[in-house]
């Protein structure tokens, strides 16, 4: 769930990189009095969504990033319960 979580917030955030970047492509056009429509359309797609990226990430639990302390309480265990050793080699006798 974790690895979810992390996944979610990765594109949310690029997400809003490529929102920021085409608000400002529609600035530039109305500055030039451009048609914009098309941009505009896209924000308004990313901005849906990035609504439904957010509602998935608060169903996981996600809605805020957890301490360290917390993650601890968690139960958080390792995939392997070894520690790495390296290889295992037989020993002669």
């Amino acid at each position: 769930m974790n690895n979810k979580l992390n996944e979610i917030r990765r594109k949310i955030s690029f997400l809003r990189s490529e929102m920021l970047r085409v608000e400002d492509a529609i600035r530039k056009s109305v500055n030039r009095n451009e048609d914009c429509t098309v941009a505009s359309l896209q924000v308004m797609g990313m901005r849906t969504a990035l609504l439904v990226l957010i509602s998935e990430r608060n169903r996981l639990g996600g809605e805020r990033l957890l301490d360290v302390d917390e993650m601890l309480k968690v139960g958080r265990r390792p995939v392997n319960s070894r520690p790495l050793q390296g290889p295992r080699v037989r020993r002669e006798r």
